[in-house]
């Protein structure tokens, strides 16, 4: 192509296949960075805005998604593709809105399980059970009113928190855990793997996140400093649990005092499609702490090539966890975790399955042979 430039001259303009190529799209704004400032501070409208860009960027990928699977033609395949091509990747980044939240929601006894600053199925079973235990109407978004009732506890939702030689020399496995129950009946105590691992369970956290607020931290090392949640006490200790309702649809245990208020929500792993958990109504019989688990194959299922009894030593990486409530119908209990980022997410062997803190306060609130447990 020729056009004229000033004084007459004679340009000639080459055209690449790239200048033609769809513009780049916007990216939709990033969390802020993660700091205890930026979690402390962190404002209703700023995440909102942020939510509703990710939407509008979800539906303009997914819609894009969507023409290269409908277009017929090679041209208008390559064309869609291209356009999906140029849309910015999804960020998954964790929020510092909803750490704070979920710490809140955690403080209030409306479990999100493991903290991720994602708002995933557990942060919906917990605004859910919130909004329910406020009195405000059923649903499981974290709207303005939800947010206002939320916020009113005021106090920071992370501490810093400095690493004791306590920390540092703690019980440890050292290395990953075996799968395998044969091997794991060979240890005196099924611990923790490291102090990482510990840190994250006692405030509650996914361990990946507790890596990302503290980058390139030794978590063995006394004296670091760490920024961590703060979660809240248990509930009052007045306040008994005489009623568990299991809700086998929505991955929920709630607890209720006499009267039937919500005392404690939290999200859970219930059954499976080989081993279901119970219908109707127990009782629970007594709750364990750091308790000894008895495997055998012939009463409930088999684990591996292992056909024989087996006794696993205590701990809370043990397949139960830190915490056994045991139930009247045998082989069934409410239970910990050595897992704590799965619950809600996976399957369990016909008990319910906790997060080993949300276990060991659901353990303390029981009343033995007189808290029913309703499976739903």
């Amino acid at each position: 192509m020729k056009i004229k430039v000033l004084g007459g001259v004679v340009a000639t303009l080459l055209w690449c296949a790239g200048a033609l190529a769809a513009p780049e799209q916007p990216q939709p704004p990033s969390p802020p960075e993660l700091t205890e400032q930026t979690i402390d501070g962190a404002a209703f409208d700023g995440w909102r805005a942020r939510d509703e860009a990710r939407g509008a960027a979800e539906a303009e990928r997914k819609a894009a998604q969507e023409a290269v699977a409908k277009a017929k033609r090679k041209r208008d395949r390559k064309a869609a593709q291209e356009k999906l091509a140029a849309l910015p990747k999804p960020d998954d980044a964790p929020d510092p809105f909803l750490i704070r939240a979920q710490i809140l929601l955690d403080r209030a006894h409306a479990s999100p399980g493991a903290i991720d600053g994602r708002y995933g199925d557990n942060m919906r079973r917990a605004v859910r059970a919130f909004r329910e235990m406020r009195g405000l109407p059923a649903g499981d978004q974290l709207d303005a009113e939800a947010w206002a009732k939320l916020s009113e506890d005021q106090g920071k939702a992370t501490q810093i928190y400095e690493i004791t030689p306590e920390d540092e020399n703690g019980r440890y496995v050292g290395k990953p855990l075996p799968t395998d129950y044969a091997k794991l009946a060979r240890l005196k105590w099924i611990g923790f793997r490291d102090a990482a691992e510990m840190l994250a369970e006692r405030f509650h956290l996914d361990e990946g996140l507790m890596r990302r607020l503290n980058p390139g931290t030794d978590f063995d090392k006394a004296g670091s400093k760490i920024l961590v949640a703060a979660p809240g006490d248990d509930p009052a200790p007045d306040r008994r649990v005489l009623r568990i309702l299991v809700n086998k649809a929505e991955n929920e245990l709630r607890a209720f005092e006499e009267g039937g208020a919500l005392v404690l929500a939290a999200p859970a792993t219930v059954g499976s499609g080989d081993t279901p958990s119970p219908s109707g109504t127990v009782k629970v019989t007594k709750p364990y702490l750091n308790p000894v688990y008895k495997y055998d194959p012939k009463k409930n299922f088999q684990q591996g090539k292992n056909k024989h009894k087996l006794t696993l030593k205590p701990g809370p990486n043990g397949p139960v966890g830190s915490m056994w409530i045991d139930l009247d119908k045998p082989t069934y209990g409410i239970h910990g975790t050595p897992e704590p980022s799965k619950i809600g997410k996976t399957e369990s062997h016909g008990c319910v399955r906790l997060t080993n803190w949300d276990a060991e306060t659901l353990g303390r609130l029981v009343e033995p042979n007189k808290t029913v447990v309703e499976f739903r």
